[in-house]
């Protein structure tokens, strides 16, 4: 017994010498993705048929001392972003992958800006006051580095604003596909939908290309709307979500609320609810729902606890919530019933009801 009480505890301790050098150097992986969006290194690659290119071919392209980049390509490759593959010239070369193609700037499920604005300086520099948040609740690590919140920042800095929006369009073009394919039957019978800090009007953009019997309200504030490229069968208009939202069948919130605390989320509810029919009228909510228990199978369970630090980092008591927890907002909001459908995204789609 005491023999393999022992084996067990040499094995942990093994596991933890080789586990904790990725939280002593987990920051080289942001920093190196980023890089090689910085780079365009997918880009070049794909322009070249998606590979392999040779490392000499891709520096001479990218105009990079073949060095460095030679030791950018192995980390990422190691990484299993690129593969490496023989080219005709016999030569190694990388090329593509699924994982790499997501860096691509334009590419059809690309996440490159929204890795952009997460490595921002801007972004990262709260994380550095996280410890603070948690001994003294009350103050987002982002107002304390930047004397405001995040929403004040983004509308004095144009810079910072596009790049969030970008973001914001980004994770539209990843959810708003997982959402009409998983439970598209939510637009039925719509004519009018109002998103509700819909940003540059991507997500709109999207579902009334599909839904083309939707007529879309895109609703933010007025300097962000002021951006937003026109788009049939879209109106843009501006104003504040805690006064008055406009009128529509149905309201759409695709992470907005999670920003929000709980008194926060009510008053923004009961003012969907009230521009929305009484009785054929509802709210549409897309936002991550964390589970109480940890399910194996949901391998996306990572990824919604990590959303919920990001939220005690750069918001005053955004969250994100179980769905008990949202069962509690729409009830004090005034919803009689809602109901919840996972999807395959991070977010789950939660409609309730006047």
């Amino acid at each position: 017994m005491e023999n393999t009480q022992r084996s067990e505890w040499d094995e942990e301790e093994k596991q933890a010498e080789v586990s904790i050098w990725k939280y002593i150097f987990g920051f080289t992986e942001m920093a190196l993705v980023k890089c090689a969006i910085e780079l365009g290194i997918a880009d070049t690659i794909e322009s070249h048929g998606g590979g392999p290119m040779t490392l000499s071919e891709l520096s001479s392209t990218l105009g990079c001392d073949p060095s460095p980049l030679y030791r950018v390509m192995r980390f990422l490759t190691h990484r299993g972003i690129f593969k490496e593959m023989p080219t005709t010239l016999g030569s190694p070369g990388y090329a593509q992958t699924r994982l790499s193609s997501r860096l691509l700037r334009n590419g059809e499920h690309s996440v490159a800006a929204l890795i952009l604005f997460e490595s921002s300086p801007v972004m990262l520099a709260p994380w550095h006051s996280l410890s603070a948040r948690v001994l003294a609740h009350g103050t987002a690590p982002f107002d304390v580095v930047h004397g405001e919140d995040i929403w004040r920042y983004a509308a004095e800095n144009p810079g910072y604003s596009r790049l969030l929006n970008e973001a914001m369009a980004c994770e539209a073009r990843l959810a708003v596909p997982a959402i009409l394919q998983g439970c598209p039957e939510v637009f039925d019978g719509l004519s009018s939908l109002v998103d509700v800090g819909g940003g540059n009007g991507t997500t709109l953009q999207l579902l009334v290309k599909s839904c083309q019997w939707i007529r879309g309200i895109n609703f933010d504030l007025p300097h962000v709307v002021s951006d937003a490229a026109e788009f049939p069968g879209i109106e843009h208009v501006g104003g504040d979500m805690f006064a008055s939202v406009p009128k529509a069948d149905a309201a759409f919130l695709m992470r907005v609320l999670h920003d929000w605390g709980d008194n926060e989320c009510i008053q923004i509810l009961k003012k969907c609810r009230e521009a929305i029919p009484e009785d054929k009228g509802k709210v549409i909510i897309v936002e991550a729902v964390i589970d109480q228990e940890a399910k194996i199978s949901d391998k996306l369970r990572d990824a919604r606890l990590a959303l919920d630090m990001i939220m005690m980092a750069h918001t005053t008591m955004g969250k994100e919530r179980t769905l008990e927890e949202w069962g509690l907002v729409l009830g004090k909001a005034g919803f009689s019933r809602y109901r919840a459908k996972p999807i395959r995204a991070v977010q789950s789609v939660i409609e309730a009801f006047p």
